[in-house]
């Protein structure tokens, strides 16, 4: 089974969601089965596992796109694997896996800023209805998602006529903190800054925990950061670092009261596994895909309440409160890793290529 994955989604400067996701799974596939990555720009395997075989093919924004399946029929691909679902399939005759992580961008259309302005534009416009979503899905063979909680989702709306499987994201390994840390007054939010990840009621939050610190530790637009440092009462309590590496997240983490989110809607959550899995115990949104992914260690809140966040953040303080949800935390981490989510996804590939030979 020759097997292409799609590894041009990975931005060229740095790792975003979609990126870690696709780095990850691609390293842990790479040691079950053979795979090839697909890139456009030679950058971009700076932030890919090295070793593993590629070809440089079109941008998946270029009229090109409409071409690829000639090329990949020609390199004799059995399964290709998307981690979006937008790539050119007429005339294909290989298995076609697309990746669909949610559906928050129905319940807020905003895309992503980093995007080209067009590119916005019918961002927006997509998801306005369901049916083009529901005429790209149905042109895969098959349709993965990260979470039960979003294959409910998918299956509600009627999205798909295709099988949906679940293949989980997972923690990245953070390494060790730079130093023995003592727990000190302090927040972590890793996430981007998007409306509906409501980093506002963290901010004020804030106001309610006058002897804390909340660190803001993910990349942030300029913009974005002025709207939100109007809200800020005591520029003390909060910092945004715009970036960090994950050393000085193992250390941030290692350190801190608690990791906190009080996001509205999330595909699958990572920052909370990460944090679990670092020994940090998690204060977020009462909301079913937190509930999936946190199970019994994370401590739920009603997002739209930053005093109920505040309180959350002071059982984190009772040594006996801390210790049980740090335990239970390292326990549900264990149940995510990549290794896992590569062997199903090879289940899914070896299922639909299997299905194929035996038409």
């Amino acid at each position: 089974m020759k097997i292409f994955f799609d590894a041009r989604w990975t931005r060229l400067d740095t790792l975003d969601g979609i990126g870690r996701f696709t780095a990850c799974l691609i390293e842990a596939l790479a040691k079950q089965h053979p795979v090839t990555m697909l890139i456009y720009d030679k950058r971009q395997l700076n932030l890919l596992p090295s070793g593993v075989p590629y070809v440089i093919v079109n941008n998946p924004m270029s009229i090109k796109e409409f071409f690829l399946p000639r090329r990949l029929n020609e390199l004799g691909a059995d399964v290709v694997y998307s981690p979006m679902q937008i790539m050119g399939s007429r005339g294909r005759r290989y298995k076609l896996i697309f990746t669909l992580h949610d559906m928050i961008y129905y319940h807020y259309p905003k895309p992503p800023t980093h995007l080209p302005a067009i590119v916005r534009l019918v961002w927006w416009l997509f998801h306005q209805a369901y049916w083009p979503q529901r005429w790209i899905l149905n042109r895969a063979d098959y349709i993965v998602t990260v979470s039960e909680t979003s294959k409910h989702a998918l299956a509600e709306h009627h999205l798909t006529d295709r099988p949906i499987g679940v293949v989980y994201n997972a923690p990245s390994q953070l390494g060790a903190a730079s130093a023995q840390q003592a727990v000190q007054k302090e927040l972590v939010y890793m996430g981007s800054f998007m409306p509906y990840k409501n980093v506002e009621a963290l901010i004020t939050m804030m106001s309610l925990l006058p002897d804390y610190r909340l660190h803001l530790v993910s990349p942030i637009a300029r913009s974005r950061r002025t709207s939100l440092e109007k809200l800020i009462k005591h520029p003390e309590q909060v910092q945004f670092w715009n970036g960090i590496n994950d050393q000085q997240y193992a250390t941030l983490l290692a350190r801190a009261t608690a990791l906190v989110t009080a996001s509205y809607d999330e595909g699958f959550g990572l920052p909370l596994i990460e944090a679990m899995a670092a020994g940090t115990p998690v204060v977020c949104s009462d909301i079913p895909i937190f509930h999936e992914v946190g199970g019994e260690a994370a401590i739920f809140c009603d997002p739209h309440s930053p005093a109920a966040f505040a309180a959350a953040v002071k059982r984190c303080e009772d040594p006996a409160e801390r210790k049980a949800r740090i335990t239970k935390g390292r326990q549900q981490a264990t149940r995510y890793s990549w290794d896992a989510s590569a062997s199903q996804l090879l289940a899914i590939m070896q299922q639909v290529s299997t299905a194929s030979k035996q038409l």
